[in-house]
C-alpha cells in the first residue's frame, strides 16, 4: 500500500480547510479510506469478493500500476455536526 503524505495534507488544506492537521486527522482519513476499500472483504457478495477482482474490474490499462481510491463525502470531524448530507448532494 502506497500513501502520499503530500496528497493527504493537500486534502486537508484544500478540501477540508484545516490549517494544521494532526497525525490523528491523517490517520482518520487513511482508516476511513481503508474501511471503504476493504468492505468487499468483510461482507459477502458476488462482485469484488477479494482485492484482486476490483483491480481487474477497474483497471483496464496496463500502464496503471496503482489502485486509486476516491471518497465522496470528505467532511472534517469538527463540521460534521453542522452539515446534513443528502443523496442529491453526493450524486
Amino acid at each position: 500500500m502506497v500513501l502520499d503524505n503530500k496528497a493527504l495534507y493537500d486534502i486537508y488544506f484544500r478540501t477540508l480547510k484545516l490549517t494544521t492537521p494532526s497525525f490523528g486527522d491523517l490517520n482518520r482519513l487513511i482508516s476511513v479510506t481503508m474501511i471503504e476499500v476493504t468492505c468487499c472483504l468483510r461482507f459477502s457478495g458476488q462482485l469484488n469478493s477479494d482485492l484482486r477482482k476490483p483491480s481487474l474490474n477497474l483497471i483496464h490499462f496496463p500502464r496503471l500500476h496503482f489502485f486509486l481510491v476516491g471518497l465522496a463525502s470528505l467532511i472534517s470531524c469538527g463540521s460534521q455536526q453542522y452539515r446534513a448530507l443528502l443523496v442529491l448532494m453526493l450524486t
